[in-house]
């Protein structure tokens, strides 16, 4: 087990998810800026470090929201509803990058905003394009900041669904370029049996070198939050995708942002899934698949 997280240390090209409940203050929504100044500085090392780094990040919606003081982006009909999430999606992912752009730059660093829905991925010329920009980016040694567009597309607003989530989003982002690192930082410290809100008798699962149908039955649709959308079962979902497509996964808490340093020491903390390239893998079947499974 120590060798297999010592490998960690080894890892070039790394994808990192943070979620919407980790970004923000619970008792107010505003953005929690000094967490995301240690997401940001943690993130710059690990690039100074001569590796690759993509941040896919959630909390437009949320942003945006509170920007307009909105208590509730809830409207008298779902047409409506869908439409306020969107507005406040527009709002709060400008105000969302802005922020990320100055913490990025504090470090001399450069941030690239990269906005997918999945179109482009089941697009064959718009993900060949995006998988060009990704590397080139990369290649210019700038950090792609990523979300989805909830403007126009709405995976992260209940009733259509898209991508689902940026849990899935970032693992979908990882098999699209290839990395052989993908770090979850969520509300929770890692896989567990059960629910530990819910089940103190619950206990964690540190290493997971195969994902079983046993194990995909304890994800469950449940999240700490009301400001984020993936819950453990969204997870699993996306580790599905990582480690088919060739990359490790470590879900871990992201209340301690320094847990990223930890994770690429090698360090025995959060839930470590196994890469296991699946030669049948097919990141298009899957999503088509997934889809229609969906719908």
């Amino acid at each position: 087990m120590n060798n297999i997280r010592e490998q960690i240390k080894d890892k070039k090209r790394i994808v990192v998810k943070i979620g919407s409940s980790s970004l923000q203050h619970a008792e107010t929504g505003d953005l929690d800026y000094i967490r995301l100044e240690k997401l940001v500085r943690e993130l710059c090392d690990i690039s100074n470090q001569g590796k690759e780094v993509v941040l896919v990040t959630s909390g437009a919606i949320a942003a945006g929201k509170q920007a307009v003081h909105l208590k509730t982006t809830e409207g008298q009909t779902q047409a409506e509803s869908m439409a306020i999430k969107q507005a406040c999606s527009a709002i709060g992912q400008a105000r969302l990058m802005m922020t990320y752009q100055k913490l990025f730059a504090e470090y001399n660093q450069v941030a690239a905003q990269v906005l997918m829905t999945k179109d482009t991925m089941t697009n064959d010329a718009s993900r060949y394009n995006a998988r060009n920009t990704f590397d080139e980016l990369l290649k210019l040694g700038a950090v792609p900041v990523v979300n989805e567009n909830d403007t126009v597309s709405t995976s992260e607003i209940p009733y259509v669904d898209n991508f689902g989530d940026n849990d899935r989003l970032s693992a979908i982002v990882s098999a699209l370029i290839g990395a052989d690192l993908l770090i979850l930082l969520s509300d929770i410290d890692g896989l567990f049996t059960d629910d530990p809100r819910k089940n103190p008798e619950a206990k964690m699962i540190p290493f997971v070198p195969e994902i079983t149908k046993e194990l995909l039955s304890m994800g469950k649709e449940t999240s700490g939050s009301g400001v984020g959308t993936g819950g453990m079962a969204a997870k699993l979902a996306a580790a599905q995708i990582a480690t088919d497509s060739g990359s490790d996964m470590v879900i871990a808490n992201a209340d301690q942002v320094d847990v990223i340093y930890q994770i690429m020491e090698g360090k025995d903390v959060g839930t470590l899934f196994l890469a296991h390239k699946n030669k049948d893998f097919d990141l298009i079947h899957y999503l088509n698949h997934d889809y229609e499974r969906k719908e």
